[in-house]
């Protein structure tokens, strides 16, 4: 039987906003939300420190915009857990906002804050699998006891790091989360002059996300990454999916579009191990 939840959540959303990266509750209970979401960003090489600021820029103005606030209040509990880490390869993982209570404006807008704190910093390798993989314990040990668990995944290439992401997908899903993705498809050549993976967002669908309602939502340039991450987050608090699959040949005009299925027209996707092939056959360091 649970502490009593009204009481509890209201002291958690005090440490919430008054505390350091994580929460601290002094209860022996978890706290029931209607979502737990980890929010996990790509900083590997292939980003570069302009498009690491527009990424955490977008979850910043999202946590502020009053529709993510409004899809918050409407779930059963009217309350969320949340979190952002930021990851790369060679074990970067860097927590910038630790698991918050997320039921109202203050509480919000201090969950925005803590992302404002510390400047992101960009490492080598794209370590999708690892990026996974550290999110099972973190749910595991986050106080929250939420309706639903998700995952939510951007980043610019395919896993070129550490062990296959299908490992880790299928161990993520066995744990109860649900993985949705954000392939940032900007078709240009990285820093080194390795070309843009064509078909990342079937990558993505075949070999990332998974789970209950599990879907991605596009972005073809950076600098529309805050509307997609809006939109994703919106879905995600409401438990919803996008309705309709994008044309590869006729992107949305904002340049941001939604998949739950891959379009009719397209071909087989990547291989899952596309990611280590290209790094076997280039050999570049910081991908």
């Amino acid at each position: 039987m649970k502490v009593s939840t009204g009481l509890i959540w209201v002291l958690a959303a005090v440490f919430a906003v008054a505390g350091g990266p994580g929460v601290a509750v002094a209860t022996e209970e978890d706290i029931e939300v209607d979502l737990e979401l980890a929010l996990a960003v790509d900083v590997s090489g292939s980003i570069d420190d302009e498009e690491a600021v527009l990424q955490r820029a977008g979850y910043i103005a999202a946590f502020r915009h009053p529709r993510v606030l409004e899809a918050i209040r409407r779930g059963p509990l009217g309350r969320i857990a949340a979190a952002y880490y930021e990851w790369a390869g060679y074990g970067h993982m860097k927590v910038i906002a630790g698991w918050t209570l997320i039921h109202d404006k203050a509480s919000a807008l201090a969950f925005a804050a803590k992302l404002t704190k510390v400047p992101p910093e960009t490492a080598s390798r794209t370590a999708i699998g690892s990026a996974i993989n550290f999110a099972v314990p973190f749910f595991e040990d986050n106080e929250f006891e939420g309706q639903r668990r998700v995952l939510d995944l951007s980043g610019d290439g395919p896993n070129n790091w550490g062990g296959l992401v299908t490992v880790a997908r299928d161990a993520a899903l066995a744990n109860g989360i649900t993985i949705n993705g954000l392939p940032i498809m900007n078709g240009r050549p990285s820093r080194w002059g390795l070309p843009a993976m064509v078909n990342l967002d079937l990558y993505y669908m075949d070999c990332v996300i998974g789970g209950p309602g599990a879907f991605i939502v596009v972005t073809n340039r950076f600098k529309d990454f805050g509307s997609a991450i809006l939109r994703k987050l919106i879905l995600e608090i409401a438990g919803k999916t996008p309705e309709k699959a994008p044309d590869a040949a006729m992107p949305s005009p904002d340049a941001v579009t939604s998949s739950m299925v891959r379009p009719a027209a397209a071909a087989m996707g990547p291989p899952c191990d596309y990611g280590e092939r290209l790094r076997d056959s280039f050999d570049v360091d910081d991908m």
